[in-house]
């Protein structure tokens, strides 16, 4: 397994859409296990394709850390059938870092999509595994949790993160 790079904002593969995945062999396997290693490195509970660079759509999520029962989860190809209700809570993401917002979303959805072993399968989520879904699947849209956000905080946020990111390449300089 190898770590793998993650693609940070503003990259600019984290706003196309991804392709579906055609075909499940040796390859998408490798990357399934890196993708893995890389997003519990990382310590997030979920990474999509394109994060590391890769336009295709598939995601890992992986949210035990925080709720024991819910097992590792690959999803390929995945679609949104269904959402209802609605809930805020604060968000984070591995290609954003240091960055946390409140973003409304659904609170719960059922979504189909294949398995690892290209198995259809489906998951029917509340809580945070659905947040978790919701916001894999719009990695793999082309958006970000930015673009969940109104106008203004969107360009405030463009404002502090640039800032951010000039502290950051000051550091890395001065180290």
């Amino acid at each position: 397994m190898a770590l793998l790079e993650i693609k940070k904002y503003p990259d600019k593969i984290l706003k196309k859409k991804t392709a579906p995945v055609e075909n499940i062999d040796a390859q998408t396997q490798q990357l399934i296990d890196d993708m893995i290693e890389t997003m519990k490195c990382a310590h997030g509970v979920g990474l999509a394709a394109n994060q590391i660079g890769i336009s295709q759509q598939l995601c890992v999520i992986d949210i035990s850390v925080k709720e024991e029962e819910v097992p590792l989860i690959v999803l390929i190809n995945p679609v949104i059938v269904e959402k209802t209700g609605m809930m805020e809570a604060e968000e984070g993401c591995l290609s954003v870092p240091g960055y946390m917002t409140t973003i409304k979303r659904p609170e719960k959805v059922f979504i189909r999509g294949l398995n690892r072993e290209g198995k259809e399968m489906e998951i029917e989520a509340g809580g945070l595994l659905a947040r978790a879904l919701q916001h894999e699947i719009d990695h793999l849209e082309g958006l970000l949790l930015i673009d969940r956000m109104s106008p203004i905080r969107r360009e405030f946020f463009k404002r502090r993160y640039k800032k951010f990111l000039q502290e950051m390449n000051k550091e890395g300089i001065e180290k």
